[in-house]
């Protein structure tokens, strides 16, 4: 953008009041009152403050130069989808400050340009913005909580965090950087691959899926007991193991909810194997309360990386109900497991298949990695009455590597 293009819009900003709508954005002079600044930047409160200040530079890799409504002007959108752009990525209001920077131009203009050349619908442009802004938003906070904290603890040099803080960030900025990237491919091939190898494009939203929730036994009660910090940590390594789990064996991390994780794999054996190991995994740590589990198989909507439908909420519910350290399973997931050979569905037939492979008639002995028993018929809000089953592991079935 010109100098005379910034010039023309802010005349057109003089003219038009009333024309002009707020565009949120985030801004970190927010909350030091409306006096805190006049272009756009926090006043000078010392050293801290000028530090904030050079902090933000290096990170943004650019100072503040325009209005939202000069940055709408420049990028070539309306007021109103500028504002829709950046309420989705999540940032605040802050009127017509210059808070904005050129990357914050060029980002508008490219998911304008997106839209214009058909490659994305307006909605979908906005989902786009949504999904990014919820991802990184959570990223950052958990890097700068979590990562930098640790980092830039005050050592012996008599330097205070916050001269720790700048020339770290400086390091690390263009490695977090690279990695992020590299990471969002990697997940971006993967997930590029699952929809290509979908049988139809109704298939694509609604797939067959199992999805499994585990819950932590107890845990409001931990909440009263335990000290912040240590609930912290019991949290930490709970997501991290389950995370390692998931993937390690095949599955897909589908959020995590502090005490509980959701998760999902196209494969029922695969489903099973996680949720047995989890328990597993689990019961051999002191350290953490018991486990329950709970996994369907059905349809499943999928919607910017999350799960919803029946299938989901029955596992929800199967996960309520479950004893500790146990996995319970719907019909569905029963059956699916038996077609695929990974469970007889009743032992008797089981049974008569192995003695039928002793007395010689040819076909092989049954190799079942699974055993499940079916339980109790009972009524569950909303989906009506249902048949858990009980799943383990076959007797002399090992756990492997």
């Amino acid at each position: 953008m010109t100098a005379d293009d910034s010039g023309a819009a802010s005349r057109d900003r003089e003219t038009d009041d009333d024309a002009v709508r707020d565009v949120p954005v985030d801004d970190p002079a927010r909350g030091r009152g409306e006096g805190a600044t006049g272009r756009g930047e926090p006043p000078d409160n010392g050293d801290e403050n000028n530090i904030a200040v050079r902090l933000e530079q290096l990170i943004l890799g650019a100072d503040r130069r325009y209005t939202p409504f000069q940055a709408a002007r420049g990028a070539g959108v309306s007021m109103d989808l500028a504002a829709r752009f950046w309420r989705a990525m999540g940032f605040a209001d802050i009127g017509q400050v210059k808070a904005l920077t050129e990357a914050d131009v060029l980002a508008l203009r490219r998911l304008a340009g997106l839209v214009e050349a058909g490659l994305l619908s307006e909605a979908m442009a906005i989902q786009v913005a949504r999904s990014t802004g919820q991802t990184t938003a959570r990223l950052a906070d958990w890097q700068i909580d979590s990562f930098l904290e640790g980092l830039t603890e005050p050592q012996d040099s008599g330097l205070t965090r916050t001269e720790i803080t700048y020339p770290l960030v400086e390091l690390l900025l263009p490695e977090l950087e690279e990695f992020l990237v590299y990471v969002w491919r990697r997940q971006l091939a993967a997930a590029t691959g699952r929809v290509v190898r979908a049988q139809d494009d109704a298939e694509m939203v609604d797939r067959r899926l199992a999805v499994g929730f585990a819950d932590l036994v107890g845990f409001t009660r931990l909440t009263r007991r335990l000290e912040e910090e240590e609930l912290g940590e019991l949290v930490e390594a709970f997501e991290t193991t389950c995370s390692d789990l998931v993937a390690a064996h095949g599955g897909r991390l589908i959020k995590t909810l502090g005490d509980e994780v959701l998760f999902s794999a196209d494969d029922a054996g695969i489903a099973a194997e996680i949720g047995l190991r989890l328990i597993e995994t689990m019961t051999n740590d002191e350290t953490m309360p018991e486990l329950r589990v709970g996994i369907a198989f059905g349809t499943v909507t999928t919607r910017m990386g999350d799960v919803f439908g029946t299938t989901v909420n029955l596992a929800s519910r199967l996960t309520s109900i479950a004893p500790k350290d146990t996995v319970l399973v719907d019909e569905a997931f029963a059956e699916e497991l038996g077609r695929i050979g990974d469970a007889p569905i009743s032992e008797a037939d089981a049974a008569a298949a192995e003695k039928a492979a002793e007395e010689g008639t040819g076909a092989p002995p049954p190799s079942y990695r699974f055993a499940l028993q079916p339980m109790w018929q009972r009524p569950v809000r909303g989906l009506g009455v249902i048949e858990p089953w009980l799943l383990s592991r076959r007797t002399g079935q090992g756990t492997g590597g």
